[in-house]
């Protein structure tokens, strides 16, 4: 299945939705006409934190499939355990892009923050697997995730909780969410902490396990026929862990993600 889940999410340019925040967000899995397939041409501007990335402005394939019993979500590939009208429990594999390649970052904001690119060591990416359950009531949803590094890049862990309240304004379907991811100590070092090698001075940073509370706002709107405009936009408040690491760019407290898109059903 972790084969499976890998092969399929490579077909996204991933990188797109790296830091996206939750992989599946308030509303994830709906699909309006109750048609399997959606897929459509999207963009995805975000306001990377790290050193020297800026504004990263990228097109991306939105491909989503929702079966009676499996799911590919962007980066998660899931398998319903348990399903109700109101509960479902799933077995997911989900790809964790928040990799990078030292090119990719600014020398001269490094410098600045003491670290050597020339010395830097890329960041890999990886995947993850896990439970993920999900309670609807209303116009209510919860959602509940625990994911592990499977891959051995990382050797961390992840738990989150994400909420949101569906409601619509003429024909615009809005998602408001509200949610928090906890970082293992593990996963945060890997992606945040600096070795001793990588700085001019010889010195590390390792920050501890890190709590990333974000806010969402996914919306959909129906265009002609089974066409539909699609999106998501979130913000996460990066806690001092986090925001300290010598990678970012110096006062870097949050991060901006925008995704929209054009989809059909199918």
């Amino acid at each position: 299945m972790i084969r499976l889940a890998i092969a399929l999410t490579a077909l996204i340019p991933l990188s797109t939705f790296a830091q996206a925040g939750p992989a599946e967000p308030p509303g994830a899995g709906e699909q309006p006409d109750n048609d399997p397939w959606t897929i459509g041409l999207a963009a995805s501007v975000k306001d990377s934190p790290y050193a020297g990335e800026g504004i990263q402005v990228r097109p991306f394939p939105w491909v989503t499939y929702e079966g009676e019993r499996v799911y590919w979500r962007g980066v998660t590939f899931g398998v319903h355990l348990v399903k109700t009208d109101n509960f479902t429990l799933d077995a997911v594999v989900s790809g964790r892009f928040d990799g990078f390649d030292r090119g990719d970052l600014g020398r001269t904001e490094l410098a600045r923050n003491g670290v050597d690119i020339d010395r830097l060591a890329d960041r890999d990416d990886a995947a993850d697997a896990g439970v993920a359950a999900r309670w609807a009531w209303g116009g209510n949803e919860l959602r509940l995730r625990a994911v592990a590094d499977v891959t051995g890049t990382s050797e961390g862990y992840e738990v989150s909780a994400d909420y949101g309240y569906r409601f619509r304004i003429g024909k615009t379907t809005l998602i408001p969410g509200i949610g928090v991811q906890w970082l293992s100590k593990d996963l945060a070092d890997y992606y945040y902490g600096v070795r001793p090698g990588e700085t001019f001075a010889g010195t590390s940073y390792r920050p501890d396990a890190a709590l990333v509370p974000r806010a969402s706002l996914s919306f959909s709107r129906p265009l002609a026929g089974k066409w539909r405009l699609q999106g998501l936009l979130q913000y996460q408040r990066l806690p001092d862990e986090l925001a300290h690491s010598p990678l970012l760019e110096r006062n870097s407290t949050a991060v901006g993600h925008l995704m929209i898109g054009v989809v059909r059903g199918f």
